[in-house]
């Protein structure tokens, strides 16, 4: 079996791989205190009490935004799975060509969710809509060219940064509004936050596909938390929520 990881700011998302299927998926918090010890026997119970054996585990993927977790995440692995863990960065193979100066700048969640992309729709033209603690648009060209994206600040970040910067407006449930005309403080919140999101997604996807692929409309893939608030919305043309995880796993095979 393959454990595969992917570190967010907000929380970190595990997917266990019997062969090519996805057989365990389980979340805890990101916790930057958390030792290798609590991490370890987290992992152990966890999988345990899912019926499974943990030391069927052969290899383990970390993709990880959070670098001050790595060495605790890193040394748990070692410690009560028996694996090296191998985590996903530039300098590794992934089947993408880097179209950056630097290639270090890039996160490893997006090179992630590009190899996990590419995995499922190879030889396509495509802009991967990320939305997690940020959102993140990223393009790769139908060459596996990770052409490179935007980022804007995501619905929590959105949400926090309204409750504290402001005297009197709440913090809000992250949902798709029930109508589009808000009649109270918190609907117009909701609402605003909804479709202003939607909004932003689409009009930085038309300008790739005007500019970038020579007008011709790319595969929109969304993944991430807040991916399925938008399962009705007709705003992706899949959302597949462990693409990261996909990735990882792609990682650990071509590595």
């Amino acid at each position: 079996m393959i454990l595969t990881i992917d570190v967010g700011n907000t929380s970190t998302t595990c997917g266990l791989f019997d062969d090519d299927k996805l057989i365990l998926q389980f979340r805890k918090e990101t916790n930057i205190h958390s030792s290798s010890d609590e991490i370890g026997i987290f992992f152990r119970t966890v999988i345990t009490e899912n019926g499974l054996d943990w030391r069927n585990i052969s290899r383990v993927g970390i993709c990880s935004v959070v670098p001050t977790v790595n060495y605790s995440l890193a040394s748990a692995c070692s410690k009560y799975l028996n694996c090296e863990p191998l985590f996903v960065q530039a300098g590794i193979k992934t089947g993408l060509k880097l179209k950056y100066p630097n290639p270090k700048e890039i996160g490893a969640d997006l090179i992630s969710a590009a190899m996990g992309g590419v995995s499922l729709h190879p030889n396509t033209d495509m802009v991967i809509v990320d939305l997690g603690t940020a959102t993140t648009l990223e393009l790769v060209s139908s060459n596996n060219e990770f052409l490179g994206g935007s980022i804007l600040p995501g619905f929590k970040i959105s949400v926090d940064a309204l409750a504290t910067g402001t005297a009197k407006l709440p913090a809000v449930e992250i949902a798709k509004p029930e109508k589009i005309l808000g009649s109270s403080t918190t609907e117009a919140i909701q609402v605003g936050l909804y479709y202003g999101h939607a909004g932003a997604i689409k009009e930085i996807s038309y300008i790739y596909q005007k500019k970038v692929f020579g007008g011709k409309k790319p595969f929109i893939l969304g993944t991430g938390g807040f991916a399925k608030v938008f399962s009705e919305y007709g705003l992706f043309d899949q959302i597949v929520p462990e693409l990261v995880l996909l990735g990882v796993k792609r990682a650990i095979e071509l590595n």
